[in-house]
């Protein structure tokens, strides 16, 4: 029996590629460059399985214009707005996804990111790197105080409740928090959080609000001009969750304004795309899209993917499986 014939859209860890191999009839992508939508329309009249990953945009046209004999998406990430579901379902493509593995990354990144934005450490880095630095004096790039402060969290979820933890119990923080759905009060209680009604409620109390909910056509500019209007004068906006969750053109305008004091960011709306605008803001840090970007939760999660395309061709429960 032939094995089924597999594309990887980018290059993976190499222990990941190692096992894809042995496995399947597999292709790779040696450049390692972006798929384009030709491209992948292609490839999903030719392979039984694509293993995308964020960089590779699957809107409903890819899935018109040629017969689609691809069975399976493996999606490299928890994310998945990048792939239009009702189309792949319609075409009875399965779509899978790797959420657990880089809950703590993730959650690394976030802290990071509000550190950074209280502490100004890239605007620091940059003075110092251009050999501006005059010495230390008691007015120099004073910053904001994290311990005591309040954080909002937007999506009380795997990487929200590791967050939580980070900065209550890391670094005393208070911890609010809005889901969607109630949470058990002991359980956020273990988290050191407790839940508010809505996200307005959220953005009237924190000092620092970061984002981990879902990207997608729900939650698309989720902050927008309103809300962070909404939003305390001085605080700060953290988003490790999806680029479109944020109306980036009104959040560059509140930056301008001073509605808001900074902004920290891993994920944009358009990627790798970033407004020159605000690359250039001193009180934004901003990141290459580093969530998950550690050598232990790559291989996670590339292995998790071959676990659900491999539990598929083997006709088992796929443990993964979004539709």
């Amino acid at each position: 029996m032939s094995k089924p014939r597999i594309l990887v859209t980018r290059r993976w860890p190499a222990t990941v590629e190692t096992v894809l191999a042995e496995r399947f009839d597999v292709t790779f992508n040696p450049g390692d460059i972006p798929l384009g939508e030709n491209e992948l329309r292609l490839a999903l009249s030719t392979y039984d399985a694509v293993l995308p990953t964020v960089s590779d945009r699957l809107p409903a046209a890819v899935f018109d214009g040629a017969p689609v004999v691809t069975k399976i998406l493996g999606n490299f990430g928890v994310g998945y707005n990048h792939i239009d579901i009702s189309a792949a379902k319609e075409r009875g493509v399965a779509v899978t996804n790797t959420p657990g593995v880089l809950t703590d990354c993730t959650a690394d990144i976030a802290m990071l990111l509000l550190l950074s934005v209280a502490r100004r450490g890239g605007e620091g880095e940059r003075q110092l790197r251009a050999g501006e630095w005059k010495g230390w004096c008691p007015t120099h790039m004073v910053g904001t105080k994290v311990t005591g402060k309040t954080v909002g969290i937007i999506g009380f979820g795997r990487i929200g409740k590791a967050f939580a933890q980070r900065c209550h119990f890391g670094f005393g923080m208070d911890v609010v928090f809005f889901n969607r759905s109630p949470i058990d009060p002991a359980e956020a209680t273990r988290y050191g959080a407790r839940q508010l009604p809505t996200i307005e409620a959220v953005l009237a109390v924190a000092d620092f609000v970061s984002l981990h909910c879902p990207g997608g056509a729900e939650n698309r500019h989720l902050m927008n001009a309103a809300r962070l209007a909404a939003m305390k004068p001085g605080a700060f906006l953290i988003n490790t969750a999806r680029g479109d969750v944020v109306d980036q053109a009104a959040l560059i305008a509140a930056l301008k304004a001073g509605t808001i004091r900074g902004a920290g960011l891993d994920v944009y709306e358009a990627e790798p795309d970033v407004p020159e605008t605000l690359r250039r803001m001193e009180n934004v840090m901003v990141l290459p899209h580093l969530g998950s970007a550690t050598e232990e939760t790559r291989t996670a999660m590339g292995m998790k993917v071959v676990d659900n395309v491999t539990a598929f061709f083997e006709g088992r429960d796929v443990p993964d499986r979004v539709v």
